[in-house]
């Protein structure tokens, strides 16, 4: 519950400045006929609460692959000044398969990367969604075979990892991520190693044209697969005081996520990202 970790005057002012982060990223976007759309927990917030889910810490966004990756050179090569950009391929420490674009200047580490290296910045969490197999065997050997290499990937770098379950079993869960993260470290398998087997099947679609993209790291397999039918057109749906891009279908994809999602869930399994450190 934010109420553990946040005032309601600091979680306000996150918000805010992770807004001006979005809205700029959105200009980008635009300029260069980048697409983009709000994705989960966001995706939600703009559904069922026109903006932030009241609790909610940060911002999430999905591109297609070449337009995450044309977003990412854009920002490097125009906007490296004001914001850092945070994953794997510029800290080969970073153990997670998204890019955080963070605010230079500002100071915000998550708990479960509290022992990483690096500049991290109040920032916007953005997500590839790449091509996966139209043939449904191929698609789920495809996806387990990425998802299982970006396990250990972030075991590799995170003695406790974000869990998406709760009571004895996240208790459980958590001793034997522990100790797995200690052998990985025996064994000298870092996080660039896993990186780039995870991504080797991440992208084993990227030049053939399917009917469906992923993104392929949720906590169940297959629940990132979304058909591109269900994407585009995108629309416009307000978020905050912005008008934002979501997917055409967003109500599916949010069932498919969170089942009944219109429905709060209870205080104890709110999600947000614990701030190890925050400075404005």
């Amino acid at each position: 519950m934010e109420q553990d970790y946040y005032s309601e005057d600091v979680l306000k002012k996150l918000q805010k400045i992770e807004l001006g982060i979005l809205k700029e990223f959105i200009q980008i976007c635009e300029k260069n006929n980048l697409d983009y759309f709000m994705f989960e927990g966001s995706a939600l917030g703009v559904v069922r609460h026109g903006g932030f889910i009241p609790w909610d810490d940060d911002i999430d966004v999905a591109m297609p692959r070449k337009d995450y990756d044309k977003f990412l050179e854009i920002a490097d090569k125009k906007y490296s000044k004001k914001y850092s950009i945070m994953n794997n391929d510029h800290n080969p420490k970073f153990p997670l398969m998204n890019t955080r674009w963070g605010l230079k200047g500002t100071e915000y580490k998550t708990e479960d990367l509290k022992d990483i290296p690096g500049e991290f910045g109040i920032f916007l969490d953005i997500f590839s969604l790449d091509n996966v197999a139209d043939d449904d065997k191929l698609m789920r050997k495809q996806v387990t075979k990425a998802w299982i290499y970006e396990k250990f990937l972030v075991l590799s770098g995170v003695k406790k990892p974000t869990l998406y379950c709760y009571g004895i079993k996240r208790k459980i869960l958590h001793s034997i991520f522990f100790v797995a993260h200690y052998v990985l470290k025996l064994f000298h398998l870092n996080s660039r190693f896993f990186y780039k087997k995870s991504l080797k099947y991440t992208l084993q679609y990227k030049d053939d044209e399917t009917k469906r993209f992923a993104y392929m790291f949720h906590p169940q397999r297959y629940m990132g697969v979304i058909n591109k039918s269900d994407v585009y057109p995108l629309r416009k749906m307000k978020f905050e005081n912005l008008e934002v891009n979501v997917a055409n279908h967003v109500e599916k994809y949010l069932e498919t996520r969170y089942g009944d999602y219109m429905t709060l869930p209870p205080e104890d399994k709110r999600h947000i990202h614990p701030p190890y450190h925050l400075k404005f």
